[in-house]
């Protein structure tokens, strides 16, 4: 097995997982009276994220390892696990806010939106691990697009609106 394989192996498990662990959040928030905001552009997000996953299996599955990116990918990890505990239960792929205050301690301190930068990075740091400088350059624009576009903007809204009652 190579290298470029266990590294696709491995975002592909850990995307699986995180949907599992999206879906129980999910379901648990709204139990508790949680809201969904947005919902209409998380078809659009899923399929980014999947067309990207199969850009990098179909073009990179036998392509080198640059170690380089793997070590910044690394560091993405940690950032990503650092996101999710900080938030624990109340992590979710989708905008579920509760009446609640915001989490503002962790990166949350550090930057308003940890999660979508690390999301950022790693769209655009996977493909140069295995060398497709255009799936980076294709997938960011398509990404960045999507996230500043309408992404955030539903996120602060929803976010705003709470903070307003």
């Amino acid at each position: 097995m190579t290298g470029a394989i266990l590294f696709l192996a491995f975002i592909v498990a850990q995307r699986l997982a995180e949907l599992v662990i999206a879906r129980r959040n999910t379901t648990r928030l709204m139990a508790r009276g949680a809201v969904e905001h947005g919902a209409g552009h998380y078809p659009l997000i899923v399929a980014l994220h999947t067309a990207w996953i199969a850009a990098l299996i179909a073009f990179g599955w036998d392509e080198p390892i640059n170690l380089f990116w793997l070590a910044v990918f690394v560091v993405l990890q940690i950032a990503r696990i650092w996101v999710l505990l900080t938030l624990g239960p109340r992590w979710t792929t989708r905008i579920i806010v509760l009446d609640e205050p915001r989490v503002v301690h962790g990166p949350f301190r550090l930057i308003p939106h940890p999660n979508y930068a690390v999301v950022i990075a790693e769209i655009a740091v996977a493909p140069l691990v295995l060398g497709l400088p255009w799936v980076a350059l294709i997938f960011s624009i398509l990404n960045a697009a999507l996230l500043f576009g309408i992404r955030i903007p539903a996120e602060s809204r929803a976010l705003n609106r709470k903070d307003a009652t």
